[in-house]
């Protein structure tokens, strides 16, 4: 019977042993992939801001002026001038309905501790 007393918690301990190696590497390998994409959210976000700025670069005023008149005879592109655009008033809009206000209605009074008629 004392042996068997004896047995058993060594086989706990080695038990405990295997899980918390198995525990440590499994820890180790995580953190590993985390450090891993966490590098490439860094890449990544390098090359979005490379992009923004090449985009910044193709999109100057006078590069784009320079295309439209390089490419004047194809595309036919011209300023955009004031007397092209229209006015507000112009704009169709529905016409407004008339309101409707279905039930009762009651007047809030402006004294916070005035009793509300339910």
């Amino acid at each position: 019977m004392r042996p068997l007393l004896y047995i058993l918690p060594f086989f706990a301990v080695m038990g405990l042993a295997f899980w918390a190696y198995h525990e440590n590497y499994a820890t180790q390998g995580q953190l590993k992939d985390m450090a891993r994409l966490q590098n490439e959210i860094g890449r990544l976000r390098d090359e979005i801001a490379m992009q923004k700025a090449e985009w910044a670069y193709l999109n100057r005023p006078a590069r784009l002026r320079d295309l439209a008149a390089i490419n004047f005879d194809r595309l036919g592109l011209m300023p955009i001038e004031p007397a092209q655009l229209g006015l507000a008033t112009q704009v169709a809009m529905p016409p407004a309905g008339p309101l409707v206000v279905t039930g009762t209605t009651l007047p809030l009074s402006s004294d916070p501790d005035a009793e509300q008629i339910p």
